[in-house]
């Protein structure tokens, strides 16, 4: 991959979060601020073509409630495995 150079202002916060990071990482801020760009870049990206055309379905069975889910989740865990609370469903 071919890299251009380009200049960018950054909060002093945010580039002490970097400096850390990359410190802690072992990397260095211009590589995890690569990183940054390709996220935002992949995540803003726009498709051509949808991933379902309209003529396509997914059939679920009908609504899925929060027992069915728990249901699928206790049989998911392994014997002797611990169940965490959490906040969702």
């Amino acid at each position: 991959m071919a890299l251009k150079r380009t200049n960018v202002y950054a909060d002093d916060e945010d580039l002490a979060l970097i400096k850390e990071a990359a410190a802690r990482l072992g990397v260095s801020e211009a590589e995890l601020i690569r990183e940054g760009i390709h996220r935002i870049a992949l995540a803003q990206r726009v498709w051509d073509e949808p991933i379902v055309t309209d003529d396509e379905t997914f059939d679920l069975g009908g609504p899925i409630t929060r027992d069915d889910v728990r249901e699928v989740m206790a049989g998911a865990r392994g014997p002797g495995e611990p169940h965490e609370r959490g906040h969702a469903a």
